[in-house]
């Protein structure tokens, strides 16, 4: 009977064993592919074009920001606490952005309508775009895919006039990313 008890015990250690390896493993791999992005545009190279409507429904392409100082920021949901700080902190800065030759422009996988909500709630005075299909975030390596919820990563990118990355952020604090990029942008047009 002993011989019985410790063959069952020994065979259920192994099943339980090979279900911790395999749930191990998958785990692995699941943030192994959470973690990895596609590759990120370069500073000083060509950036991403990209086609997106905006919370009017509205299409925007990278082409029409073409002589101009572009921020494209891209931030994971719309009127989550620190996503509306990022927008917020955008809109009160709005004038000394625009005075600087630059416009400002929001992306994330939510679709118009969620975008046009956001946008009325907070008075945003920039396009939200929609990126239902993920390319452009992809694209951007922004895109965080987590199987079956698909956000964008607080990436953000300074495009020069020429349609060129200026600068990437891919640390931002929110409260005070939009006093950055001003910053940045005082210094990058002055060297131009």
């Amino acid at each position: 009977m002993r011989a019985f008890v410790g063959t069952g015990f020994e065979e259920l250690a192994m099943k339980w064993f090979a279900v911790v390896v395999t749930l191990v493993v998958c785990a692995a791999l699941f943030v192994a592919r959470a973690a990895r992005a596609a590759e990120l545009p370069e500073e000083g190279k060509p950036a991403p074009g990209f086609s997106l409507p905006d919370q009017n429904g509205r299409l925007h392409t990278l082409q029409d920001y073409h002589g101009k100082w572009l921020v494209l920021y891209f931030y994971p949901k719309d009127d989550t606490p620190a996503c509306t700080q990022e927008a917020c902190a955008f809109r009160d800065d709005m004038n000394q952005i625009t005075e600087l030759g630059a416009q400002v422009v929001g992306i994330s996988v939510d679709d118009t309508d969620s975008h046009a909500e956001f946008a009325k709630k907070y008075h945003l005075p920039f396009p939200l775009l929609a990126d239902k299909t993920t390319e452009t975030a992809d694209r951007y390596g922004a895109l965080m895919n987590l199987w079956i919820i698909k956000v964008a990563r607080r990436y953000t990118f300074l495009i020069d006039p020429q349609g060129n990355i200026g600068k990437v952020y891919l640390s931002v604090e929110t409260s005070r990313h939009s006093k950055q990029i001003i910053d940045d942008l005082i210094k990058l047009t002055a060297k131009s």
